[in-house]
C-alpha cells in the first residue's frame, strides 16, 4: 500500500467551515488578511499539501484546525506549513507532556481546582478571553514539569478550539505570588528555551495583552531571562505591577479575589464545564503522527530552525539510525538553537 493510501485523515473535511460573525471576519480581514477567496484558496492548498506530504501518517484536515495555523501566520501558507508540521512533530516527539491533555486526570484536576490556570468566563471590551495564572500554587516537590506542561496544554488547546479565540486573540494575567526558587528549576535553562520558543513559535495563539503582579525580587533574574527568549512583538506587550489594583484592565474580567464580582471558585466550575466539552477532540489530537525518521534529531527535539525554509528538511541516513534507535521524550536531551 503506498503511502498516500494510508494516510488516516481524523476529521473530515468541511470546505471553508462556518463563516465568521461580521465583526469578527472584520477583525481577521484586517489584522490576518482573511479574506473569503484567501480562505478558501489557503485551505485547498494546505490540504493538498498535506495529502502529497509523505510525512504525515494521520491527521486532522477541516477547517477549525487549519485556520488557527493560517491565522496566526496571517495567511502565509509556507509558514502555516511550516508550523503544522512541528506542531505535530513535537506532539508526537515530546508526547510525554504534551499528549493525554484530558483535565479528568487526577493531578489535572488537582492543579485546575488549585487554580493554577484558568480561563475568566468574562470577555473584555474586544471580545478576547483572560488566562488567569497563578504559578505560586504549583507545588514542585508533588508535581513535574510534565505535570506543568500538560495543564497548560489542556488549556490552550481548549481555548484554539474556538474561532473567536483564534482571530481575537488572548490576554494574560499572572499573579507570581508564592512563586519560589525550587519552582524555577523544573526546567534547566536549556529546557527553557526550547519551550518557550515553541510556545511562540508553533502553538498558533496571539498573545495580544500579558500582566503580571507580584514578581518577587528574587525571582526576577528568571524573568529577565524568560523576556530575552521572546520576541520583541510579544515582549513590548507585557506589563508588570505592585498590585492588582494597578493593572489596566477591567476588574469585572478578574476573579473576586483581584477585584473582580465572581469568585475564583466559581470561574474555575465554569471552565471545568467548558474543558469537559472540548475533552474529545483534544484527545483526538493525539492520534496525529508523522513519520520520525524522516526528520533530523534537532528537529525531533525542538529546534525552531530546523524546520524551516518551507518545512522541507527531511532527515538523512544518520537521523533515521536515530529514530530507529528510539525516543524518550525527555526533556533533559533538548539543546539549545
Amino acid at each position: 500500500m503506498s503511502r498516500r493510501l494510508a494516510k488516516r485523515y481524523l476529521t473530515e473535511s468541511d470546505g471553508d467551515g462556518n463563516p465568521l460573525p461580521a465583526d469578527t471576519q472584520a477583525i481577521a480581514e484586517e489584522e490576518l488578511r482573511e479574506t473569503k477567496n484567501a480562505r478558501t484558496q489557503a485551505l485547498t492548498a494546505l490540504r493538498n499539501w498535506m495529502e502529497q506530504n509523505p510525512k504525515f501518517m494521520a491527521v486532522r484536515i477541516d477547517s477549525n484546525f487549519l485556520l488557527r495555523f493560517l491565522r496566526v501566520k496571517k495567511f502565509s501558507v509556507p509558514m502555516a506549513q511550516e508550523a503544522i508540521e512541528r506542531y505535530i512533530l513535537l506532539r508526537q516527539s515530546w508526547g510525554i507532556a504534551f499528549n493525554q491533555l484530558d483535565h479528568t486526570l487526577p493531578t489535572m484536576m488537582e492543579l485546575i481546582d488549585l487554580g493554577y490556570i484558568f480561563v475568566s468566563p468574562f470577555k473584555d471590551k474586544r471580545g478576547r478571553r483572560v488566562v488567569v495564572y497563578r504559578p505560586g500554587v504549583f507545588d514542585p516537590y508533588k508535581y513535574t514539569n510534565q505535570d506543568m506542561c500538560r495543564v497548560m496544554g489542556i488549556c490552550y488547546e481548549t481555548l484554539l478550539e474556538d474561532e473567536e479565540t483564534q482571530v481575537r486573540g488572548l490576554v494574560h494575567f499572572a499573579d507570581g505570588s508564592g512563586v519560589s526558587f525550587p519552582l524555577l528549576t523544573l526546567f534547566t535553562p536549556k529546557e527553557a528555551v526550547r519551550i518557550v520558543k515553541n510556545g511562540e513559535r508553533t502553538l498558533p495563539l496571539r498573545h495580544k495583552e500579558i500582566y503580571g503582579i507580584n514578581v518577587h525580587p528574587t525571582v526576577k533574574f528568571a524573568l529577565d531571562f524568560g523576556m530575552s527568549l521572546i520576541s520583541d512583538k510579544i515582549r513590548k506587550r507585557v506589563r508588570l505591577y505592585s498590585s492588582p489594583d494597578d493593572v489596566e484592565i477591567d476588574k469585572k474580567l478578574l476573579p473576586q479575589e483581584y477585584g473582580g464580582e465572581m469568585p475564583m471558585k466559581e470561574m474555575i466550575e465554569l471552565w471545568k464545564v467548558e474543558l469537559a466539552s472540548k475533552r474529545d477532540i483534544l484527545l483526538l489530537n493525539d492520534k496525529m503522527a508523522v513519520r520520525l525518521e524522516m526528520y533530523s534529531e534537532a528537529a525531533r527535539e525542538g529546534a525552531v530552525s530546523a524546520l524551516r525554509a518551507g518545512a522541507n528538511t527531511c532527515a538523512g541516513a544518520d537521523a533515521v539510525g536515530d529514530a530507529m534507535r528510539g525516543l524518550t521524550g525527555n526533556f533533559r536531551k533538548l539543546e539549545v538553537d
